[in-house]
């Protein structure tokens, strides 16, 4: 099957600019050559000195345009599309976590629910060639069943966070089916990598090893029934949002809305990525490394296993990510050693 390629005469707007898959996205689009235009509210929810790192890099870029935006204000929000018309949007702007969503829960009705209504507003207003949201593969919950197909029943969330990302798909149906708005949505499986976001598991370890401070495990010790999570590497979540930018989809009653699982399709368990983790930082110094571990309880929230079945979106841009963790985890390794400047 073919589909079609980047459209670079088009102005891609992308929410959540200065976040991780946000900051990778405008990368590569604008090393095309394509209009850029970032907005993100900056938030101090992880180290701001990282979205600014991000945000610095995509600054050189004549064709990329940055504005503070918080997406929950609704008024900024559709200033920017009355001013830049944009043709495609991206939606990553959003509260991520799980256990935050526990302890905040305002900010996720704000950013996730409000923030996203406002865009389908926008949207519906500034009429888009094609919208692109982010979902979650939490949305599956403690669903037991695996590999997770996007036709799976996920009406039983176990967190906060995961009930915002259910809404944004159903909001998103609605408006297609009302508007005529093409959207996608894509339910992420743990995105890692480079300059990724420091409250994601990888990082933090990284992080407790560097401050002589143990590891914590959240699967009781008990290696038999270990978590096992799909991680997928940042390069190739990109490229598969790449792929479906121009290329809209018509779903179920000919509504131009579809959901996606993008991840590696691939569970590791998580004490063979923790163990990964450990050689690829002892490569990237020179020195044995190894995490002092506590294992706890699973913690609310959580659910045992994620794993994606990839088969709609192989066969809607013929992509499926294939990055192992050895080389991604590599990859993250020697950028962490670097950065922060680890002897």
């Amino acid at each position: 099957m073919s589909y079609n390629q980047l459209d670079l005469n088009k102005t891609y707007l992308i929410t959540g600019a200065a976040g991780f898959i946000g900051y990778f996205l405008s990368k590569k689009l604008l090393e095309q050559g394509c209009t850029v235009i970032g907005i993100d509210n900056v938030n101090d929810y992880y180290d701001v000195k990282l979205k600014y790192t991000r945000l610095e890099q995509l600054e050189p870029y004549e064709k990329f345009t940055f504005l503070k935006v918080d997406i929950s204000n609704k008024e900024a929000l559709t200033d920017v599309f009355k001013e830049y018309t944009p043709n495609i949007v991206v939606n990553l702007a959003a509260q991520a976590g799980v256990r935050y969503s526990i302890e905040n829960p305002d900010v996720y009705m704000q950013s996730n629910v409000i923030g996203f209504y406002n865009i389908l507003e926008a949207c519906r207003h500034y009429p888009v060639d094609h919208l692109i949201y982010a979902s979650s593969s939490s949305v599956y919950g403690a669903n037991k069943k695996v590999p997770f197909e996007e036709t799976d029943f996920v009406d039983h969330p176990v967190s906060l966070y995961a009930a915002t990302k259910k809404s944004n798909e159903l909001m998103a149906h609605t408006y297609s089916h009302l508007y005529n708005i093409p959207a996608t949505g894509l339910r992420f499986f743990t995105v890692y990598g480079p300059l990724g976001r420091p409250d994601m598991a990888y990082f933090g370890f990284a992080n407790k090893y560097l401050a002589d401070e143990p590891i914590k495990i959240f699967n009781n010790g008990n290696f038999e029934r270990d978590l096992y999570r799909d991680f997928t590497y940042i390069d190739d979540i990109v490229e598969g949002i790449e792929r479906l930018l121009p290329n809209p989809s018509v779903g179920e009653n000919n509504v131009p809305h579809k959901v996606f699982n993008i991840g590696n399709n691939n569970p590791e368990k998580l004490m063979v990525f923790i163990n990964t983790l450990e050689k690829c930082l002892s490569n990237a110094l020179g020195r044995e490394v190894l995490f002092e571990k506590i294992f706890e309880p699973i913690k609310p929230g959580d659910v045992p296993a994620t794993y994606a079945s990839t088969d709609l979106l192989q066969q809607a841009v013929e992509f499926k990510p294939e990055t192992s963790i050895e080389e991604g985890l590599q990859k993250f390794s020697n950028w962490y050693v670097s950065y922060y400047n680890v002897k």
